[in-house]
């Protein structure tokens, strides 16, 4: 596995383009924001979901649980191969996958369909939030990468604070489809602007510890299995 596959000081880079540390700062915000806004959208979904289903507790359950241990297993994968293969190109990657599996998720019509989809999705998030981190700090001098930081966690806050309302504002009026369909414009959008707007750059170029990064990224989907409630038996459907 690749020495510190996060690291903000690549072995080399294509160098920052002009104007281009604002679309920088753009990107890898919304990215942050988008991951962990549908970390809890969906959670105030689970009984307008329920109730259009007929889905168990157990499967409501899983739809939130499946997004949660793809994103922890895959996040050193996410970031090592970033590193590795380039991290502008990996993350415009990561936002294909995300947005690709938002309308998935939107056009689901079972429990499982959701499940799978949301599996697909937490493995975008995996590959985005490591990586837009990385890309941010690589961008800016030493001296502002606080200042950069701060304002990159404080939208990230924001949608963590905002995501209960918004998910049920976009339920009531719309329909819980919607909580999926909304990030479908704003990731392809990024998804182009990526490769024009930001500059490529990687981390040490050595060669990738398959079976080390599987370790890892095992041993991290144990320690969440082990934090996620055990399943509810499903209860009168309402």
């Amino acid at each position: 596995m690749p020495a510190k596959p996060m690291s903000t000081a690549p072995a080399s880079s294509a160098g920052p383009r002009s104007g281009s540390r604002p679309w920088t700062l753009a990107l890898t915000s919304v990215a942050f924001f988008m991951v962990a806004l549908d970390m809890l959208v969906v959670i105030t979904a689970l009984p307008a979901i329920r109730r259009e289903f007929g889905a168990s507790l157990a499967a409501l359950q899983w739809t939130v649980n499946a997004f949660t241990l793809a994103y922890a297993s895959g996040i050193i994968t996410g970031a090592a191969l970033g590193d590795r293969f380039g991290r502008r190109r990996i993350f415009a990657i990561g936002f294909l996958i995300f947005t690709a599996a938002s309308v998935a998720c939107a056009l689901s019509a079972t429990p499982e369909q959701l499940i799978a989809a949301r599996v697909v999705q937490g493995i975008g998030a995996a590959i985005v939030m490591p990586l837009s981190l990385t890309i941010l700090t690589t961008a800016f001098p030493p001296e502002k990468r606080g200042t950069i930081v701060g304002i990159w966690g404080g939208i990230g806050g924001l949608a963590v604070a905002s995501g209960p309302i918004v998910g049920g504002l976009i339920t009531q009026t719309l329909g819980w489809h919607w909580i999926f369909w909304v990030n479908v414009p704003i990731g392809v959008i990024a998804t182009l602007l990526v490769p024009q707007k930001l500059s490529e750059s990687f981390g040490p170029r050595t060669r990738i510890d398959l079976a080390g990064v599987g370790l890892v990224s095992l041993g991290a989907l144990s320690l969440v299995w082990g934090s996620c409630a055990p399943p509810i038996p499903a209860g009168p459907k309402p």
